[in-house]
């Protein structure tokens, strides 16, 4: 009779790729930077990936006392942006053995219940949006390894923080609203607490203060469409001058001023040109399709989850923000005369 097959051990690779049972664990574990060179990490990757073999992962987490766990917490999953994030730190994890909790604040933004009986004994680290940061209070995340993503690189609790160059973003978005005369302009503001939009308020107000003749009015309203129309349409109502553009902190707050502008009787972008930030499905889903400054969620959540792991591995992750790029579409044009 056929001898039963045999599950391949780590003495197996180590003899398929000619090393140490020593390097296939720091490859496998993902701490051979710096122990071996580049080229005998991927003859073991080969090695494990001919022979079929899996590390029994119980073992080396009950030795490690890793539980190889990581908990993402993001606001409510209102728009697919947060869920591209997920998808990116997923996709990181893994490749290294890694799990990932998605865990949405029921909230939308602030506190929430701890969804684990002891988040400090079931997660090896978390990674969270600075716009739910108060849920990090309820499962005590501030003390677990910890990376922020949009956050205050300066203020931050955590042990790193991975941002958008958010900053850019907006002044690519003024340089081209200027470009094309507009003077008079209105920053419909999401009514969040969070560090991410007082750089949007603050850069804006910045380039704008730099072009003489130039206003800005601002008016807030909560992240969704009907908040935004009601929000929009009291802004942009006389009496007094309606301005000619509106930069918008999220394109949500940009579909609803869409709708704000009909109701008003406004064309855009002939009366008015409007501004969004994310590039979210909605931006091409609209009529004119939305100017926008598009935002990487799946390189967003990728350099996250590769921060974190860093931390853990006590190296230092990788510094700088992430680029971000202005789309030009249909909903910007020259300003009216």
């Amino acid at each position: 009779m056929p001898r039963a097959s045999t599950r391949p051990t780590s003495r197996d690779v180590a003899q398929a790729a000619g090393v140490s049972q020593a390097a296939v664990s720091l490859v496998l574990g993902d701490k051979w930077r710096g122990r071996v060179s580049e080229a005998t990490a991927q003859r073991v990757r080969e090695a494990a990936r001919t022979l079929g073999y899996r590390p029994n992962l119980a073992a080396r987490n009950l030795r490690l006392g890793r539980t190889r766990t990581v908990l993402l917490v993001v606001p409510a999953l209102t728009t697919e942006f947060f869920a591209g994030v997920y998808t990116g730190a997923a996709r990181v994890a893994s490749r290294h053995g890694f799990g990932v909790v998605l865990y949405p604040s029921p909230e939308g933004i602030g506190p929430a219940r701890d969804p684990f009986a002891s988040a400090q004994a079931a997660l090896d680290g978390v990674i969270a949006s600075s716009m739910a940061a108060d849920a990090l209070s309820a499962i005590r995340g501030d003390q677990l390894p910890l990376v922020m993503l949009d956050s205050d690189p300066e203020g931050t609790t955590g042990a790193a923080t991975v941002n958008l160059d958010i900053a850019d973003g907006v002044r690519q978005v003024t340089d081209h609203l200027l470009g094309l005369g507009h003077r008079d302009v209105l920053h419909l503001a999401a009514d969040v607490a969070s560090w991410t939009f007082e750089v949007r308020a603050r850069e804006l107000a910045s380039r704008l203060a730099a072009v003489a003749g130039t206003s800005l009015r601002t008016a807030r309203s909560p992240i969704s469409i009907r908040g935004a129309e009601a929000a929009a349409q009291a802004a942009l109502a006389p009496p007094g001058g309606r301005p000619t553009a509106v930069v918008c902190d999220d394109d949500q707050l940009a579909a609803g001023t869409y709708k704000a502008a009909r109701r008003l009787g406004l064309r855009i972008p002939e009366d008015l040109s409007v501004t969004g930030l994310d590039d979210l499905a909605l931006a091409t889903a609209i009529d004119p399709e939305l100017t926008t400054v598009r935002l990487d969620a799946e390189l967003f959540g990728e350099r996250g989850m590769e921060a974190l792991l860093a931390v853990l591995d006590g190296r230092t992750p990788e510094a700088g923000d992430i680029p971000v790029h202005l789309t030009v579409r249909g909903s910007t044009a020259h300003a009216p005369r």
